[in-house]
């Protein structure tokens, strides 16, 4: 028995001993360049640990609690692989180590979407021979407490590999690696369907006084779950799905192809707040949290569509989010957004003027976040847009998009304009609205040659109606001679904005803006559990 116990002793003391890096610190891995650049880990306590790479070299004790963290001095792009070593009483080789630029990747559905899934996939994935670009997949993980780890590899951007990618985020640093030529690291922690509350750390939340009822309903909700209950619930509303689709089948038997009836969809299964990634907090605790320090030269996000019911809200949660991973990082690194494409979200297309829409006030408030925040940028793509898919194919035009805010920003490669006219301001005169921009470039311009479209022009009763439009110079004249006192424009204000078409010289869109100061539709909406409950708007 004694000898029994020795040995689990032994056991245990030889693990806890073992010196443990994370796992992005892994074979294949891109470190960022003319940074200083944290390595962390775990040992035993008061262990000496030793880390060597390329001419560098430094050592230190580990602390109380095993921890340590030694900073290498800052390095030049360096395309030739090194390896990393870190010793103790047992030795690390993080094999085939670059060193360039990297980038966090994050979002939603459409930043998951992989380049297996993307327009031209074959042919991307058979042209695919980038080894300097490497891409970290973080392994889909919500948690309620934040994590010192989580799980994924470094892969190069080979055909082997690449379908697997996340498309945005491999098309945007293949944009950058063929400008730069230097090595290029990815690290992509996305998931699909997710909202950004789930993205944020719970501090950050509870910071800002439109989180607290959400954060409150979820408790709530938490405290009543009831997983057998609601299992129960589910399977009757399954039967009862299933009972009403037979009924429809038969139905659709006995009738001609235009008047057969739409199948509902089938009813989610139960969703687990201890376990759903959409709960606030658990995605930044799982997926964010074991990355923070990593050395990143900034973010991308494509992320908005789970919000847009809570698009006035977002409003405030995108900038939270931004400070809080710069405040998390130690680090105020550039973050661009891509705007929300455009969409038909399988809904006729709006014929008349003035009706709400909480896509392009989503829209909005990604926008007012990239103008009003330092080192902020958004790539707007409504014009790739599919109007009956939410994820458009056209992946490779939205990593270029991003690409050319980073490489005006934060490369000095400013030979061209970087993004589409967005609404600087407008001024009326003489019954007409004109609407200046920045970023228009070599000049505004329609896509289609002709006159400026799905403009919207109302007047201090807010009824809203279509305008005309023309270009002038720099400007956008806007007018109806029905609305003789104009208060205020819109541009592509729909999610699928039908004829949209003013873009700059350089091809860039311009971006849906409103110059009225009207109360959104989704202002109130502050909690999921509310979304289908009517805002109080007042008059």
């Amino acid at each position: 028995m004694k000898r029994l116990l020795l040995s689990c002793l032994l056991l245990t003391s030889g693990l806890h001993a073992e010196v443990k890096l994370p796992a992005v610190f892994s074979d294949g891995m891109v470190l960022q360049q003319l940074q200083l650049t944290r390595i962390w880990g775990t040992a035993d306590v008061g262990e000496e640990v030793k880390l060597t790479f390329g001419e560098q070299t430094h050592s230190l004790l580990t602390d109380s609690t095993g921890k340590w963290s030694i900073t290498l001095n800052p390095m030049n792009a360096n395309a030739v692989p090194v390896d990393l070593v870190v010793a103790g009483k047992n030795t690390i080789t993080v094999k085939n180590v670059l060193v360039g630029e990297v980038w966090l990747c994050s979002g939603q559905s459409n930043m998951q979407w992989t380049v297996k899934q993307a327009g031209k996939a074959e042919a991307e994935i058979a042209a695919a021979n980038h080894p300097q670009i490497r891409m970290f997949n973080v392994e889909r993980t919500p948690s309620l407490t934040p994590q010192a780890d989580c799980k994924g590899a470094w892969k190069e951007a080979t055909s082997a590999n690449v379908g697997d990618f996340s498309a945005v985020g491999y098309f945007f640093g293949r944009h950058l690696h063929q400008v730069l030529k230097v090595p290029v690291g990815l690290i992509n922690t996305s998931w699909g369907g997710t909202r950004i509350e789930a993205w944020t750390s719970t501090a950050a939340l509870e910071e800002r006084p439109c989180a607290s009822e959400m954060l409150t309903d979820w408790k709530d909700h938490a405290s009543k779950w009831d997983a057998a209950k609601e299992q129960a619930a589910f399977e009757k509303r399954k039967a009862d799905w299933q009972t009403l689709v037979k009924q429809i089948d038969t139905e659709n038997a006995k009738l001609p192809a235009e008047k057969k009836k739409t199948k509902p969809q089938a009813p989610r299964p139960p969703d687990d707040p201890n376990t759903t990634p959409h709960r606030p907090s658990v995605l930044f605790n799982g997926m964010v949290a074991p990355l923070v320090s990593y050395g990143i030269k900034g973010a991308i996000w494509y992320q908005g569509e789970s919000n847009q019911k809570r698009a006035f809200q977002y409003q405030e949660l995108l900038p939270t989010l931004i400070n809080d991973w710069r405040k998390q990082w130690v680090d105020g690194f550039s973050f661009y957004i891509v705007q929300l494409a455009n969409y038909g979200n399988r809904l006729p297309v709006a014929k008349d003027a003035g009706v709400p829409d909480t896509w392009a006030e989503l829209q909005e408030a990604q926008t007012l976040t990239a103008q009003t925040l330092d080192k902020c940028g958004i790539a707007i793509i409504n014009d790739i847009g599919e109007q009956n898919d939410i994820h458009p194919k056209n992946k490779q035009e939205v990593g270029r998009r991003l690409a050319l805010w980073a490489l005006a920003k934060d490369y000095g490669k400013n030979g061209t304009e970087y993004c589409g006219p967005l609404h600087l301001s407008s001024v009326i005169q003489g019954g007409k609205v004109r609407v200046q921009f920045t970023h228009s470039g070599a000049g505004l311009k329609t896509r289609d040659g002709g006159e400026p479209k799905h403009f919207q022009i109302a007047g201090a009763d807010k009824k809203w109606v279509w305008a005309k439009a023309k270009i002038e110079g720099s400007e956008v004249v806007v007018w109806n001679e029905s609305v003789p006192q104009p208060v205020g424009v819109r541009y592509a204000w729909a999610a699928w904005p039908e004829g949209a078409n003013l873009m700059n010289a350089e091809g860039l869109p311009a971006s849906c803006f409103r110059t009225d100061d009207f109360i959104p539709s989704t202002i109130g909406v502050v909690s999921p559990f509310k979304e289908n409950t009517p805002a109080p708007v007042k008059p």
